[in-house]
């Protein structure tokens, strides 16, 4: 079982203390650092100046990345899946002639 020991990140200039993994640590530390780029992205490019407002745009952005790789992932699928199936088809053709 492995030690679970403690981590401060920083996000939108509060420091959050953590108790993780150290397999999680590194993911965390990206993780935070990514969501820091954003904010600062998003505050000059749009002019925002609430963190509420910013984080939430943050969120907004993480999460379509993530439902959109879901979307990808389902539609290479089933392109395979399709792909497959004429191949098996074709190969039965020829197997059987």
């Amino acid at each position: 079982m492995s030690k679970k020991f403690k981590i401060k990140l920083s996000i939108a200039n509060r420091v959050y203390p953590l108790t993780v993994e150290p397999e999680q640590e590194e993911g965390l530390r990206k993780a935070a650092l990514k969501i820091s780029t954003m904010i600062k992205q998003f505050e000059q490019s749009y002019s925002v100046r609430d963190k509420q407002d910013v984080l939430a745009m943050c969120a907004l952005q993480f999460a379509s990345q993530t439902e959109q790789k879901t979307i990808d992932k389902e539609n290479l699928s089933e392109e395979v899946e399709f792909k497959l199936n004429a191949l098996d088809q074709l190969l039965k053709e020829h197997l059987s002639s």
